[in-house]
C-alpha cells in the first residue's frame, strides 16, 4: 500500500497539520502581543523622560536634554540660543511618531509642548527590533517542535487506535472461503471494529456455505454430464462401424459425434473456468489449433458460396489450456460462418494476434455495445447468446484483449491480442 494511502499516515498528517496551524496561530498572537507591549513600554518610557525633562527644565533653564544609548532629547523654545533639533525631527507634529531614517524605522519619537517649549523625545528601537527578531526565531523553533511532536503523537495515536482494525485486516486478507478453522469472532469487541468483525464473520460463513454448495454442484455436474456423454459417444462409435448404414445415416451420426465432442469440450471449459487456478500447458500451438478447428467446421459452409482463407504467418505458442483456446477459435469461426451467406471468411495468425474477419451481415453500433452480455443475441443471431460471453471470459482469464470492429452490411472483424495486458 502506498504510504499516502495509509490510515496511520493520514492521521499523523492530520495531527501534524493541526499542530502546525495551532502553533502558528498561537505564535502570531504571542508575537503581536509582544510587539504591542513593546510599543507601550517605549511610549511609557518616553512620557516618563518627557515629564522628567520638563521638571528639570523648569528648575534649571540651562539643563541639558537626555542623550543616552536608548533615549535622546531635544528642546525647541525662544529662550534657546541654539537650534540643535535635526530637521527631520523638527518637522514632526505633536504626538507619537516612528521616524524613518534611510528606509528603516530607527526611532520612536514623542513630540509635546510644555511651558512654552516643544520637547522631542526619541527612543532608539534597534535594540527592541533585535529582541523581537530573536523572539520570532524562538517562536519558529516552537512551531517546528510543535509540528514534529504533533506528527509523532498522531502516528502513535493512530497505531493505538487502528491496531484492532489492522489485526482484522490481516485476518481478512488471509481468509480463504475453504478455511473452516479461521474465525474473526476472537477480534470482536463492543466497538465499531467488533461490529465489523462480526459482519465479516457472517459474510465469510455465507461464502463458505456457498463455496461448499458450488463444489458439490460442480462435482455432481462433472459426473452426471460426462457419464451420459461418454455413453452417447461410445454408441456413436459403434454406429460408425456399422456398414449397413446409408450415406445419409452416416452423415447424421457424424453430426451427432461433432455435437457430442462440442458438448464435452464446452463442459470441460465451463468446469475449468470455475476453478481459481487453471492448469496451463506451454505447448499449445495456435496455428495447429486453427487448422484443426477449420477442418472440424468446414462442413458448415460446404453448400454455400463462401471462400475460406487461412493465413498462418507466424508460429505462436501460448501457455494456455488447449481446450479453452480451441473454444475461443471455434466460437469465432462458427460466428463468422453463421453470419456470412456468401463472400469470404479469413483467419490470419501473425505477430501474437489472431484475426477472424468475414464479409457477412455485420452488426450495428447498438448490438456492439451489448455483444459480450450473457444471453444477448443480435438481430441475425440464432444461437443462445453465450458464445462471445464465454470467449470474453476466457480472454479475460488469460489477460488477452479481444477487439471487435463491425459495420452493418459490410462484415465483422474480430482480433485476439495474445500479449498480456
Amino acid at each position: 500500500m502506498p504510504l499516502t494511502n495509509s490510515l496511520r499516515f493520514r492521521v499523523a498528517l492530520a495531527f501534524a497539520v493541526f499542530g502546525a496551524l495551532l502553533s502558528v496561530l498561537l505564535s502570531v498572537a504571542i508575537y503581536l502581543a509582544e510587539h504591542e507591549m513593546g510599543k507601550q513600554l517605549m511610549d511609557e518610557t518616553l512620557r516618563a523622560e518627557l515629564d522628567d525633562s520638563v521638571a528639570r527644565h523648569a528648575r534649571n533653564p540651562a539643563f541639558i536634554p537626555p542623550n543616552t544609548v536608548s533615549i535622546k532629547g531635544y528642546v525647541l523654545s525662544e529662550a534657546e540660543p541654539v537650534d540643535s533639533v535635526p530637521p527631520e525631527v523638527k518637522s514632526l507634529s505633536l504626538g507619537i511618531h516612528e521616524l524613518v531614517v534611510i528606509d528603516r524605522i530607527d526611532y520612536r519619537v514623542l513630540v509635546a509642548d510644555r511651558n512654552g517649549a516643544r520637547y522631542f523625545m526619541l527612543f532608539d528601537v534597534d535594540s527592541q527590533n533585535l529582541r523581537e527578531a530573536n523572539f520570532l526565531r524562538i517562536l519558529w523553533v516552537f512551531v517546528f517542535l510543535m509540528t514534529t511532536v504533533s506528527a509523532g503523537a498522531g502516528f502513535w495515536l493512530a497505531l493505538w487506535m487502528i491496531s484492532p482494525l489492522t489485526r482484522l485486516t490481516t485476518q481478512v486478507v488471509q481468509a480463504d472461503p475453504g478455511d473452516t478453522h479461521l474465525s474473526l469472532l476472537k477480534l470482536a469487541r463492543n466497538d465499531e471494529v467488533g461490529e465489523l468483525a462480526r459482519a465479516f464473520e457472517r459474510y465469510l460463513s455465507r461464502i463458505r456455505n456457498f463455496v461448499e454448495r458450488e463444489n458439490y454442484f460442480t462435482t455432481d455436474v462433472s459426473h452426471e454430464l460426462r457419464t451420459p456423454l461418454a455413453i452417447i459417444q461410445g454408441a456413436v462409435e459403434v454406429f460408425e462401424q456399422d456398414d449397413t448404414l446409408s450415406a445419409k445415416q452416416k452423415e447424421r451420426v457424424a453430426r451427432i459425434k461433432r455435437a457430442i465432442r462440442d458438448m464435452i469440450d464446452l463442459t470441460n471449459a465451463l468446469l475449468m473456468l470455475v476453478r481459481e487456478n487453471i492448469p496451463t500447458h506451454h505447448d499449445s500451438e495456435v496455428g495447429e489449433l486453427v487448422s484443426a478447428c477449420v477442418d472440424r467446421h468446414r462442413h458448415l459452409i460446404i453448400d454455400r458460396p463462401i471462400r475460406l482463407e487461412v493465413e498462418l504467418v507466424d508460429t505462436v505458442c501460448l501457455a494456455a489450456e488447449r481446450s479453452l483456446l480451441e473454444i475461443v477459435i471455434s466460437n469465432l469461426l462458427r460466428n463468422a460462418f453463421f453470419n456470412t451467406q456468401n463472400g469470404s471468411v479469413t483467419l490470419r495468425l501473425a505477430a501474437q494476434r489472431l484475426v477472424v474477419s468475414d464479409t457477412g451481415f455485420g452488426m450495428s453500433d447498438e448490438v456492439l455495445q451489448h455483444i459480450f452480455e450473457r444471453h444477448y443475441k443480435g438481430e441475425s443471431s440464432s444461437g443462445a447468446g453465450v458464445g462471445l460471453t464465454l470467449v470474453k471470459r476466457i480472454c479475460d482469464r488469460y489477460g488477452w484483449r479481444i477487439i471487435i470492429d463491425s459495420q452493418q452490411g459490410a462484415g465483422t472483424t474480430v482480433e485476439i491480442d495474445f500479449t498480456s495486458e
